[in-house]
């Protein structure tokens, strides 16, 4: 099921409307007090597009590494209002590092070209179907042989050039007619990628899309639901996909009151979480129920001994009720979640109380049981989910873990596994992030030996600028 062009025009023109609305209303709220979190400090966004060549690096590269490490985040382009400003909503600037025969060649950041950014440039917009929301700012990967940033909630996936130029807002050639996800998940067997979308002010259907190896649609199945759920991650086993349907939903109030990002907290709306085959029809899903959460990010799903679906989370326990400009009012936890088919509910263990984020694996065990899980700490007591200085490795099946501290004011965003070589064991390998400064001193990408965990860093290069936090980074190979 699949939206009109009819459907299509009536939802822009209401759309509009009630934008218009909630620009009046945020025009006539006070101003915050006090800077605001995610536009000031650590957050302070890069003022302009950059190239640098031959980067400096302590350490030694592994020569096996060639490739690109590609990172994506808000960066407003201009300063925007801060009486509505939202994270989420900043726009994308993406940044890579090329790195070959053991060294950093270059270093680049550019805007995802928007029209609003093209405009804010000086430049002709550039071309490309458009969604309901133009901003494109959480992943950065490689489906089939080409670069692609991704956002939800109705944004058109923009393909980026190899040095992250901006292409084209381009929905997968044309097959992608209605939203797509910032968090595909490949089958390391198939090459497909699967993904739990949802569009912007659509209340009642989401939509499990599948893209083949080539980036080509080959599924949009119709998924009903309530309210207008907020569907960041999804997850998938060798026979199911994973729809997080839990209470974050759109909000018309906040919509009206002039928030860019008007999802909120919602009580009344029930928690589940749904196994839908990957192949079947969407009214065939089956739910089970859970007690009220959030999850932003998964580790790996898959099918135990007795066949039950297992899935490791992290749990926000409240979000977005009362802080409306960012993640700041939750507790997270490490827990493994286990399907009950009998009750049809949800066992939840808590694997590690630790709060944490961004979650990552060796993704080659996607959908099959695995050992080793990749997070960055989170302090419980501080606000946003940036504020700790630790990287954690969890040995899922030790039940142990192990942690590196990067010092005072420095800060790891995800870190992205990379095998050493294509039969490299699970942990065999590297883990590969930035870790910026609180003081806005230079940012540095780090590369970790992954079974020497809590050594040195194999190699540190150096970049001469502070880079503010972003959400996701992936590795891609030449």
């Amino acid at each position: 099921m699949s939206l009109t062009e009819r459907e299509r025009n009536i939802r822009s023109r209401v759309g509009k409307t009630l934008a218009a609305i909630g620009r009046v209303a945020s025009a006539l709220r006070p101003m915050p007090d006090g800077p605001h979190p995610y536009l000031e400090g650590l957050h302070k966004g890069m003022e302009e597009e950059v190239t640098l060549e031959a980067l400096s690096v302590t350490g030694t590269i592994p020569p096996t590494l060639a490739g690109r490490y590609l990172r994506i985040g808000p960066n407003p382009v201009r300063p925007p209002n801060p009486k509505n400003y939202h994270w989420f909503t900043g726009d994308g600037m993406a940044h890579g590092i090329r790195i070959k025969d053991g060294k950093a060649l270059w270093y680049r950041n550019r805007w995802v070209r928007s029209t609003a950014v093209s405009q804010a440039l000086g430049e002709a917009p550039l071309p490309g179907r458009r969604g309901p929301n133009e901003v494109v700012n959480t992943n950065i990967l490689r489906l089939g042989d080409r670069i692609w940033a991704l956002s939800e909630a109705g944004s058109v996936p923009v393909e980026m050039s190899d040095t992250l130029e901006t292409i084209a807002h381009n929905p997968f050639g044309g097959g992608l007619e209605n939203a797509f996800s910032a968090h595909p998940h490949i089958d390391p067997h198939t090459g497909e990628a699967h993904a739990i979308c949802y569009r912007g002010g659509i209340m009642d259907r989401v939509w499990h899309v599948v893209l083949d190896r080539n980036a080509q649609v080959l599924r949009e199945e119709a998924i009903k639901v309530a309210h207008g759920p907020s569907i960041h991650d999804c997850q998938i086993t060798p026979h199911h996909v994973l729809v997080f349907d839990l209470p974050i939903t759109f909000s018309l109030k906040a919509m009206l009151g002039g928030r860019n990002f008007p999802y909120r907290w919602n009580a009344q709306h029930k928690p589940r979480v749904g196994l839908l085959g990957r192949d079947a029809p969407g009214q065939s899903i089956i739910w089970y129920d859970v007690e009220p959460c959030y999850i932003f990010h998964t580790g790996n799903a898959f099918e135990d001994e007795q066949g039950r679906t297992q899935v490791d989370v992290v749990v926000h326990d409240h979000l977005f009720d009362r802080i409306t400009n960012g993640p700041h009012e939750s507790k997270t936890s490490l827990e493994r979640w286990t399907f009950d088919a009998a009750s049809r509910s949800i066992l939840r263990t808590v694997l590690d109380a630790q709060g944490q984020e961004f979650p990552r694996y060796d993704e080659r065990r996607t959908g099959t049981p695995y050992r080793y899980l990749y997070t960055v700490a989170m302090d419980n007591d501080q606000a946003g989910l940036i504020n700790d200085t630790r990287l954690i490795k969890q040995d899922l099946v030790a039940g142990s873990k192990q942690v590196i501290d990067f010092g005072p004011a420095r800060h790891p965003g995800e870190f992205v596994f990379v095998p050493a070589h294509a039969q490299a064991a699970e942990d065999e390998g590297w883990l590969i992030g930035l870790v910026v400064d609180a003081n806005k001193a230079p940012t540095d990408l780090m590369i970790l030996d992954a079974q020497n965990f809590e050594s040195p860093p194999q190699a540190i290069i150096h970049l001469p600028h502070h880079i503010p936090p972003g959400f996701h980074g992936n590795w891609v190979e030449d």
